[in-house]
């Protein structure tokens, strides 16, 4: 596994590099958000790790720009603040996880491998409960029943299932979509509700949850 680090305090970021190399990681490191950048854009990570106060960019700035450019690889945030409002920020940014400072090796080393495991996809087919999307073949299924989706609606399934358990923000939706012209204010949530029409109202049990002021997930539980 091929993991980023984005950390301005050398010492802390040495013994985190050291500690992961020992579990068979390998890593990158960067000391300021924006050479972090830099990086991603020039080489596939499996996993990013990123400090939320840098300098040149911040992690939370960071974290933002990466989702808007595509990159949909599980991202981890590591911070001192700890309060609700800081977490919720993380995650409306588009974080997967969140560690708060001080923290234990081993519980980042059990994160990695958590969040890693939620992104992996098999033979381009992803399954959640009793959907099934079918990139290859550009076809969904619930329960067995096949769904026909206009081309905006899977562009937004598909972000959702890639993304799944994250929360993907509004933001982040529409540029999927219309990268960053969308038509209007109720674009996203006209094709949103239609949606949720196929894939959730014909069956008992919903996987499209909203969660209000951060944005929509596609999990079997909210």
């Amino acid at each position: 596994m091929l993991v980023l680090l984005a950390e301005d305090n050398r010492d802390l970021a040495a013994s985190v590099l050291d500690y992961l190399e020992m579990n068979d990681f390998e890593c990158d490191y960067a000391e300021r958000g924006d050479h972090a950048l830099q990086l991603a854009r020039e080489s596939r990570y499996d996993v990013f790790v990123l400090d939320v106060m840098m300098p040149g960019m911040d992690g939370l700035n960071l974290c933002q720009t990466l989702r808007d450019e595509g990159h949909n690889q599980p991202i981890i945030m590591l911070t001192a603040r700890s309060s609700l409002q800081d977490k919720l920020a993380g995650f409306e940014a588009g974080a997967d996880d969140y560690l708060v400072k001080p923290f234990d090796m081993p519980e980042l080393v059990a994160r990695l491998h958590a969040v890693s495991k939620r992104g992996q996809v098999s033979s381009n087919k992803i399954i959640l409960a009793d959907l099934e999307i079918d990139q290859d073949n550009h076809q969904v299924f619930r329960s067995g029943k096949a769904i026909d989706l206009s081309p905006v609606c899977w562009k937004l399934l598909v972000a959702l299932a890639q993304a799944s358990p994250r929360v993907l923000s509004r933001r982040e939706l529409e540029n999927v979509v219309w990268k960053d012209s969308p038509p209007d204010s109720e674009a996203l949530k006209s094709h949103m509700y239609t949606l949720r029409k196929l894939i959730d109202k014909p069956f008992p049990k919903p996987l499209i949850h909203t969660f209000r002021g951060v944005g929509v997930a596609l999990r079997d539980e909210k």
